[in-house]
């Protein structure tokens, strides 16, 4: 009845006449006046918050100074009076989408000094419910209009720190979980913070949280939990390096059920592989995966935790049930430079049981994680269960396995092993990959699977061979023996751990020798285009032709760069002729084929250097026929193609522009739509690298020694090797540089180490400029060449003019020249 009574009187005018809104409040805030009694300036504030939310303007514009005060003097010893001062501080700063400019205005009144936000973080220390709850909301609609100030005055508030961690230890679920949100606008973009909040604590005691709730099970807190983590973490190297010396590490690895100290040897637990999965739960474990793939880096891939950490993704997107954007993430978080025996490593696959609805599942035979990537990418998920349909998410996934299967090949011992696997003649022991590449496709049905293993195939198979001269000589000799029925490529890599793989197919023999791996390739290219180019094709049919097309069409631009002999081979097997037919029968709407097809034939004519039927001249009359600024426009529209723009280091799939087909539903999925796959990365950057110079090339003459080739194989071999010896010594004088700083050093071995790194150095300057030098000489003789042929022309033409006499053979090289 007090507070009734003293709220009347307050609203009452002199004679208890009516009053106006505006000096209502003014007389309210005349009572905020220290002056008044306690209870007096309580009822003041409770009548001012009943206002706030009706009329913001008049109560922030009259009354916010005089709240303020009372926050200053009052809150600490009336816990009343801290809870209706602070909530009418949140109704006049809360930006919503009435009243924003006035949230923002009132938001810089109260943080135009530090006094307000030092009072809220010292309140902090008050155990009182509505008191810390109240401050807690309050500094998040702070952090939210103007963080930047709050984060700086938060740094210099006294005791801030140890208070905002203790709200985290609450035992209130609803302030602990405000608590939650606060830190996460905290942290935000501030790496002092980020520091400070972490050596405090602020690791273990959201661990605890999350442990508490039930891990990536434990729905919205722990997702709430996990994002404050991975705030802490990202782009902070300092509290990555702290994080992984404490006692956590293992605490990441056990939220997904896998056991951190796993042997290699041994397999991946059951309960870790098959799990029960919900949207929430991805989500929270996608955070999981998010700070694992942030915590190996570069230069920890190495360490204990490093190699527990790679291995548990690798176990999650291959052998395991999670929904496959999870198994996309956990692939693409694996290092570009991984140095993780992937050959070595063998892991248990379970396939779904039909007509379960992912309730049952097939354990199958174990398979080394290289052969369950090739699988994988070839295929898709669970042995091309839903690769009939091509969902986005599954397509994503192959083209992530692919790109893992990139990396790992970077090192030319990986790839010869791999390519030897390849060059065994017995048909029992054909790898998956050179199954797939060198199964012919089949031409009478449109089977969606099958075309997209084969260009999977083709860009695995382009990892192997490019850049590397030796790689290109090994696959020259490949002579496959395959199963000419359709579809026998695949279902055949895993079985069932209970029965037996099934018997290999009975190869036909006959006379003819087998032929090379290119020369088969030729012959599907030519099978495909043949088959775009029926009359009777609907346009679904005719894109999907064009996509496999596209495939070997860049796998082979990869493989005869600079390889005049594979090119030889090429021409030989008819691929001239191959590659003419759609180029000249180029139609409106028509650009990738033809396009691929001209970049190709320049690179046949730029590499063809070995002696052959098919000569450069030859290559030049049909340049001619064609057109050589057509062949050059053609080469130009791709990069004008939308399919072809849209690709992007990150971004391979592309939406299909044609209904999702009815098929098999795979456990934990939901219909996605139809997607598509035209080109990968890789060869975007090996082409937008190489199609000027076989733009260029294919306006030179025949005889005319291309600019391609002006470095003879010698040269080439000797200016890598200058550029490998350069890379390791740079390595090793960085990691000499690093161990001074970081070792303890003996007095006595300082000028020793010094004079290590001097030499180096040294040597290092002596390398650079003899490859400079070798660059400049080359250069220098091109120009030299260039000169003197333009010379002898010039003689010719001024001898002729004089009517002197020329020979036959060199009037007949001039006329050459001249056309």
């Amino acid at each position: 009845m007090e507070f009734f009574s003293q709220t009347y009187v307050a609203l009452r005018g002199p004679q208890g006449q009516p009053q106006t809104a505006e000096e209502t409040i003014g007389r309210l805030t005349d009572r905020l006046s220290p002056a008044t009694l306690l209870a007096d300036r309580r009822a003041a504030v409770l009548a001012l918050k009943g206002l706030c939310r009706d009329h913001k303007q008049d109560v922030g514009d009259r009354a916010l100074p005089g709240l303020l005060d009372v926050l200053a003097s009052d809150a600490e010893i009336d816990v009343d009076i801290a809870k209706a001062v602070l909530e009418s501080l949140i109704i006049l700063c809360e930006a919503d989408s009435a009243n924003t400019e006035l949230g923002f205005k009132y938001t810089d009144t109260v943080l135009a000094t530090d006094r307000v936000i030092n009072i809220l973080f010292a309140l902090l220390a008050d155990t009182s419910f509505y008191t810390r709850f109240s401050i807690i909301q309050l500094l998040v609609i702070l952090l939210h209009n103007r963080r930047q100030v709050v984060q700086a005055y938060f740094l210099k508030a006294p005791n801030g720190t140890r208070n905002v961690i203790a709200t985290l230890e609450d035992k209130r679920e609803i302030i602990r979980n405000e608590a939650l949100t606060m830190v996460q606008a905290l942290v935000s973009s501030s790496l002092d913070i980020q520091k400070v909040l972490a050596f405090e604590g602020a690791f273990e005691k959201l661990c605890n949280i999350i442990t508490q709730e039930g891990g990536v099970e434990g729905g919205v807190v722990s997702q709430e939990a996990l994002m404050c983590v991975d705030a802490l973490l990202r782009f902070n190297p300092s509290n990555q390096s702290y994080f992984k010396e404490t006692q956590l590490p293992p605490v990441l690895c056990s939220l997904l059920l896998y056991p951190f100290s796993l042997p290699l040897q041994e397999s991946a637990p059951q309960e870790f592989a098959l799990q029960f999965w919900d949207e929430q739960k991805a989500i929270n474990a996608g955070l999981v995966v998010g700070i694992l793939g942030m915590l190996i880096g570069s230069k920890s891939s190495g360490s204990q935790e490093g190699w527990a950490y790679i291995r548990c993704l690798v176990e999650l997107g291959l052998s395991s049930n999670a929904p496959t954007k999870l198994k996309t993430q956990s692939l693409r978080l694996l290092p570009v430079n991984m140095n993780f025996p992937l050959s070595q490593l063998v892991i248990t696959p379970y396939m779904p049981v039909p007509e379960t609805n992912g309730e049952e599942w097939d354990r199958l035979e174990p398979a080394s994680a290289l052969d369950a990537l090739v699988e994988l990418a070839l295929h898709g998920e669970y042995n091309g269960l839903d690769s009939a349909r091509r969902p986005k998410d599954g397509l994503e996934l192959r083209a992530i396995a692919s790109a893992v299967f990139e990396n790992f090949v970077l090192k030319d011992e990986i790839r010869y092993a791999i390519l030897e696997a390849m060059l065994s003649p017995a048909a029992a022991q054909i790898t998956p990959l050179l199954q797939t590449i060198a199964s012919s496709p089949d031409t009478s049905n449109v089977d969606l699977a099958q075309i997209s293993s084969i260009q999977f195939s083709c860009i695995l198979f382009s990892h192997l061979l490019r850049s590397s001269p030796r790689a290109k000589n090994s696959a020259r000799v490949i002579k496959p023996t395959i199963n000419s029925q359709p579809g026998a490529d695949q279902g055949q890599f895993f079985v069932p751990a209970d029965g037996s793989p099934a018997p290999a197919a009975q190869v036909e023999q006959d006379d003819e020798p087998p032929q090379t791996l290119l020369q088969i390739l030729s012959e599907n290219l030519s099978l495909v285009l043949l088959a775009r180019s029926r009359p009777d094709a609907s346009d679904r049919e005719n894109r999907e032709w064009d996509r496999i097309a596209v495939g070997y069409l860049c796998h082979l631009s990869q493989w005869l760069w600079e390889d005049p002999k594979s090119v030889r081979e090429f021409l030989d097997a008819g691929g001239l002729g191959t590659l003419a037919e759609p180029i000249n029968q180029i139609t409106e709407g028509d650009v990738l084929v033809p396009s691929l097809c001209a970049f190709l034939l320049g690179i046949c004519y730029e590499f063809d250097k070995e002696p052959g039927e098919i000569t450069r001249s030859t290559i030049h009359q049909i340049i001619n026929r064609l057109g050589i600024d057509n062949l050059v426009g053609q080469i130009a529209r791709l990069r004008e193609d939308d399919r072809f723009k849209a690709v992007g280091p990150d971004n391979v799939v592309l939406v299909s522009p044609f209904t999702t087909k009815s098929g098999p539903t795979v456990p934990n999925q939901t219909p996605h739509e139809e997607a598509e796959m035209w080109f990968d990365w890789a060869f975007i950057d090996f082409w937008k690298s190489n199609y000027y110079a076989v733009q260029r090339g294919l306006t030179t003459d025949p005889d005319q020694v291309s600019a391609s080739a002006g470095q003879n194989p010698e040269t080439v071999m000797l200016v890598s090797s200058l550029r490998e010896v350069i890379r390791k010594q740079a390595e090793e004088i960085e990691s000499l540089q690093k161990q001074l700083k970081e070792q303890p050093v003996q007095t006595n071995e300082v000028p020793q180490l010094q004079k290590q790194v001097v030499d180096l150095e040294t040597r290092l300057s002596e390398f650079e400029q003899k490859q400079k030098d070798l660059e400049k000489e080359q250069e220098d003789l091109l120009v030299l060449l260039d000169e003197v042929t333009n010379k002898r022309k010039h003689d010719k033409t001024r001898l002729r003019e004089a009517g002197l006499e020329v020979s036959e053979d060199e009037a007949d090289v001039d006329e050459d020249d001249d056309e």
